[in-house]
């Protein structure tokens, strides 16, 4: 299977500052740029933004972000990641390897090869990454670099822009990958290089709707924004965007030697402790929620059981519940957007614009989507989501955010709605110096000693642009 040679491939080929012998039957002068085909550039980066944003590879942001919304936790001794404690030292790898260097470099040299080459369909793929790359990196350190990012050797130390310039942005790349989109096709277009949709058009123009309905609604509460426009907006983009899920965008892993899905290696008994968190688990337990089996496993005794933080390590692991395979098999997917996600943000965008009753059929099959995602037998989703309170004035967003919390196991959108929110509710860790659950990430040691800019004094519990819940 292609994605084999390219999970190896990725050392090499992704970082186009040097050459891969094995993989490139060319050898690289130094003195002239290399060029690699998008055919072999657009699977890497599909790759790295899978393991980045939704993978639990190497402090990804999931793995830290999991941790903090208490999908997750660590069986070891704080202080560590899970207890807020994240330096700057913690982000050096996220940003200046994956984000910058792996991913945001070789989209911009594939959009730009592509534009000229007239090779459209991957300018609108290479759009569409870029954008929801770029939402995710100012999602966690609000101001970041971009209009000067990518100027090298003219520019050194690239200006932070504002995050409210970077939605601006991304909306607009969104809007460039459509155009790109209906543009006519090359004879040479994404194919098998495409993990995710294998080149169609018409799956790449959905997801750009229902992502685009995404980042309407993260800016509910963003200053200068009004709630019921966002939600406008959204609503119009979803009704152009994921329909079933058939649609939703996964990167697969075949699961064979280095080509397992990240959460895989890190799960394992001997991996460093990862497990389930117990406020998770329990309210899974407590709602009697059919999705608990296929999320977690049972202990050693036969019983679902989470860890607190506050808690001191065990030292059997197998007395804990872990991730079960549907998210951390060696061949699990991993999931960038969902249909149960389109289905909450409707949910949410109705509400906002028509009210509860209005809202209430599109959240109960939002539930129904995630369940049938997960594979739960149609008695059993009927019997739960019978059971949820009908929504109200005063109960919806509540009830819609804590239910897409759990659809969003693993995803940074439980973080970015917790932030937008404050559900679902939760205890923060009581032995840290930080004020409560971090609102951010630190920015990275490596910016600060190469590109020091004023942002760079910000905290972690201080709050980005869009964050303005009380």
């Amino acid at each position: 299977m292609k994605i084999i040679r390219t999970l190896a491939f990725m050392g090499c080929a992704v970082l186009l500052t040097t050459g891969c012998k094995k993989f490139l039957d060319i050898n690289n002068d130094p003195n002239n740029p290399l060029t690699v085909n998008e055919s072999l550039m657009l699977s890497p980066v599909e790759v790295a933004t899978a393991s980045m944003v939704m993978g639990g590879a190497g402090n990804s942001s999931t793995e830290v972000i999991s941790y903090w919304m208490q999908h997750l936790s660590l069986n070891q001794q704080s202080p560590n990641l899970e207890s807020y404690f994240m330096t700057s030292v913690d982000v050096n790898n996220a940003w200046s390897y994956t984000l910058y260097t792996t991913i945001f470099q070789n989209l911009q040299v594939m959009n730009n090869q592509a534009t000229a080459a007239k090779r459209y369909q991957y300018v609108a793929i290479g759009k569409t990454l870029f954008a929801y790359n770029l939402a995710f990196t100012t999602d966690l350190w609000n101001n970041i670099p971009y209009s000067e990012a990518f100027k090298m050797p003219q520019v050194t130390k690239p200006k932070y822009d504002s995050q409210e310039s970077i939605y601006n942005v991304i909306q607009q790349m969104l809007d460039s990958a459509l155009y790109y989109m209906d543009q006519p096709a090359s004879k040479i277009a994404p194919g098998e290089d495409d993990f995710i949709y294998q080149g169609d058009m018409d799956q790449w123009r959905k997801l750009v709707y229902t992502l685009k309905a995404r980042y309407y609604l993260r800016l509910t509460k963003a200053p200068g924004h009004i709630a019921a426009q966002q939600a406008d907006n959204a609503l119009a983009a979803l009704a152009k965007g994921f329909g079933g899920n058939i649609d939703n965008a996964a990167v697969p892993y075949p699961g064979t030697g280095n080509t397992s899905n990240p959460w895989y290696a890190i799960t394992r008994a001997a991996s460093g402790g990862v497990v389930l968190g117990q406020s998770f688990v329990d309210s899974l337990k407590i709602r009697k929620d059919p999705r608990l089996p296929i999320i977690a496993t049972k202990n050693s005794n036969g019983e679902y059981v989470g860890r607190n933080v506050n808690d001191a390590p065990v030292s059997d692991l197998k007395m804990l519940s872990t991730i079960n395979s549907f998210y951390a098999g060696a061949t699990a997917k991993l999931f960038l957007m969902t249909y149960s996600e389109a289905l909450f943000l409707k949910a949410e965008a109705t509400f906002i614009k028509q009210g509860a009753a209005a809202a209430e059929p599109v959240y109960r099959d939002a539930i129904a989507a995630h369940m049938s995602m997960l594979g739960v037998e149609p008695a059993a989703q009927q019997a739960y989501i019978a059971s949820r309170p009908a929504l109200d004035a005063a109960n919806a967003i509540q009830q819609i955010i804590t239910e897409k919390y759990i659809a969003d196991f693993l995803s940074p959108e439980a973080y970015n709605d917790w932030r937008r929110t404050g559900y679902p509710q939760l205890k923060p860790y009581t032995g840290s110096t930080s004020k409560g659950i971090p609102r951010r990430w630190p920015y990275p040691a490596v910016e600060e000693l190469t590109n020091p800019q004023p942002d760079q004094k910000a905290t972690i519990n201080d709050r980005v642009w869009w964050d303005t819940n009380n």
